[in-house]
């Protein structure tokens, strides 16, 4: 069952509304800022074993918890930054989760280095499998499973696979050109 029929069927309206946002303005939109990329790798993370629904609930303590997703700022995080994220009942507070941003963001940075950013990172890689990116997330990255990996790539537009053809939003992500559509 596709993320856009789960949304038709969804009840209460609260519930409904949340991922209707989030499906209609966002699910599968191509990401040109970093920070953003970034931030959509750390919410997919703390999806693992969660509900999206639970994530999108937290999405603004994410981002004030973690400084907008300033990929820099997190990078330099300290034990003390740790803790203190351990501690935020606006967030997951699961040490693996929290460890994965902090390292995650710190591998970005040398990737923006080498790259130049971390979309050009994933630009230099495309276009891949599914696997064959699964495999360069696990090298690459912490916490990075193949369900991670595939609703991050297919949320930020490099896998097809976000809406179908006879959803309304398809064709407005067709608009925006996501990178799949050069491996069409």
């Amino acid at each position: 069952m596709s993320y856009c029929t789960v949304i038709e069927t969804m009840q209460p309206e609260s519930r409904r509304a949340l991922h209707q946002n989030y499906h209609d303005h966002y699910y599968g939109f191509p990401i040109h800022d970093d920070n953003e990329l970034f931030g959509r790798l750390v919410m997919e993370i703390n999806q693992a074993g969660l509900s999206w629904e639970t994530i999108l609930k937290k999405e603004e303590g994410f981002r004030k918890a973690y400084d907008n997703f300033e990929i820099k700022k997190v990078a330099a995080y300290t034990e003390a930054d740790r803790e203190r994220l351990l501690a935020d009942p606006g967030i997951i507070r699961n040490k693996l989760k929290v460890n994965a941003a902090i390292e995650n963001a710190k591998t970005i940075v040398g990737l923006q280095q080498e790259f130049g950013s971390f979309e050009k990172w994933l630009d230099h890689h495309h276009p891949k499998t599914l696997p064959e990116w699964m495999k360069l997330f696990k090298k690459t990255f912490k916490f990075t499973g193949g369900e991670i990996v595939n609703e991050f790539l297919m949320s930020t537009g490099y896998l097809k696979g976000c809406h179908p053809e006879s959803c309304p939003v398809y064709q407005k992500v067709l608009e925006q050109n996501p990178k799949w559509l050069e491996g069409a």
